[in-house]
């Protein structure tokens, strides 16, 4: 994942397989969905999200389970994955991406500012990536809305690699 792709070429990339995308967003509050739905046409693929900001709508809304916080945090890749795959389910997507981490500018949970993990849920299961990112909270903001798209366009690309 050398270079940023924009929410374009993901959209597209959706729409060639007559795939659908949801959101679930921590630390991007919303962002990622702007991202996406910034694009003309962006209807054709995504559902929607959830901007799950404090703990209790990743629990309530997402499905997030209280021992999983209580053993991993927000912070984690266990709560991306089950982030991604909670509103996968809940909008009944193709794929489910999800944004948890620490955007400053304090630390969150014993972990640095710029600590951040995106889940991916997926018909074939879920994974997270975890990411260090600098800069001040507008900038790991960006920067995790930018690293998220480019996730789940490798992944899309890996899974059929003759497609664009």
């Amino acid at each position: 994942m050398t270079a940023l792709p924009d929410a374009r070429g993901l959209v597209a990339l959706l729409v060639d397989r007559g795939a659908t995308l949801a959101t679930a967003e921590s630390l991007t509050g919303g962002r990622l969905a702007a991202a996406v739905t910034g694009v003309p046409g962006a209807s054709a693929a995504y559902v929607g999200g959830i901007v799950a900001y404090a703990t209790r709508v990743k629990q309530e809304l997402l499905g997030v389970p209280d021992a999983l916080v209580a053993t991993h945090g927000v912070v984690s890749a266990e709560c991306a994955r089950a982030m991604a795959s909670g509103v996968r389910t809940a909008l009944d997507a193709t794929w489910g991406i999800s944004t948890t981490g620490v955007a400053g500018p304090d630390r969150q949970e014993g972990k640095p500012v710029g600590t951040v993990f995106v889940g991916l849920a997926g018909p074939a299961g879920s994974e997270a990536v975890e990411l260090s990112l600098a800069g001040d909270r507008a900038d790991v903001q960006d920067q995790t809305v930018g690293e998220a798209i480019a996730t789940l366009v490798w992944k899309l690309r890996r899974e059929e690699p003759g497609l664009r």
